[in-house]
């Protein structure tokens, strides 16, 4: 297996993401890797009523800064860390990412916060396994 230089970890406020960034801090200070931390806004499951106002758009990224903020906290200074918001479909956002930025591994919850508690995530994380072309550790 290739050295792993770059860990994507998907981050969304929810317990199972919190462990997943503790582990992916292990991992990263074992391989001497970089961790990238990944907020993706679901605006297509706000876009239920098509037009986002700016206020909703405004707190959507204010919620995603305040989970990045605390996960780069949690990183050590030894270990170098960036935090990327995006827009758009979970799943396809962090393959794309994942594919674009050069990652070697990507570390996430098995559940997260979603409309239905588990529904969301859990199908997010079993695509992003079957989708994804580095390795993937689900956190449980």
């Amino acid at each position: 297996m290739d050295k792993i230089r770059r860990i994507l970890v998907p981050v969304d406020g929810s317990e199972s993401s919190d462990r997943a960034i503790s582990q992916a801090i292990t991992l990263a200070e074992v391989c001497e890797a970089k961790i990238a931390f990944l907020y993706v806004a679901n605006i297509n499951q706000l876009a239920i009523n098509a037009c986002l106002s700016d206020a909703i758009l405004e707190a959507v990224t204010k919620a995603g800064n305040v989970i990045l903020d605390k996960a780069l906290a949690d990183v050590p200074e030894s270990i170098t860390a960036e935090g990327f918001a995006e827009t758009g479909s979970p799943a396809v956002v962090i393959l794309d990412f994942a594919n674009s930025e050069g990652i070697d591994m990507i570390v996430m919850g098995s559940r997260g916060l979603g409309i239905v508690k588990g529904v969301l995530l859990g199908s997010v994380s079993q695509y992003i396994v079957e989708q994804s072309k580095c390795p993937v550790l689900v956190v449980k």
